[in-house]
């Protein structure tokens, strides 16, 4: 039997938040939820089984480019996407660090579930 595969979505929206709640508890993930990059890297240390993160760039506090460096360096196991309404942040070193870079769009919640799916399946091998 598999295990429900567990996503960490950070992001200071919460409107945003409960989408993402909604539309990935329907694929049957587990859905984890910050509204800072310091409250997601607190519950990333709580559940070290989380398999993706999915966050943020701009967000008051810590960016979600300080906080993919910061789980980039101690988590090599786990799946990293940028999800931004900022085209412009994909010139920046520290993104290149990410799986998968998402472009917020009236669409991009089905482009964010294929990355997911096709992150987890690499992950996987």
């Amino acid at each position: 039997m598999s295990k429900r595969k567990k996503i960490l979505f950070v992001d200071d929206e919460k409107n945003l938040l409960l989408l993402y709640k909604k539309e990935f508890e329907k694929e049957d993930y587990e859905v984890l939820t910050a509204t800072s990059a310091e409250e997601g890297l607190a519950l990333l240390e709580e559940n070290p089984d989380i398999d993706i993160v999915v966050l943020d760039i701009k967000m008051r506090g810590m960016s979600g480019l300080e906080a993919l460096a910061r789980i980039a360096r101690e988590r090599k196991d786990i799946g990293l996407v940028l999800s931004t309404a900022y085209s412009s942040f994909q010139e920046d070193f520290t993104s290149w660090l990410a799986d998968a870079y998402i472009v917020k769009s009236p669409d991009f919640i089905t482009e964010l579930k294929m990355e997911i799916k096709r992150i987890l399946e690499e992950k996987r091998k």
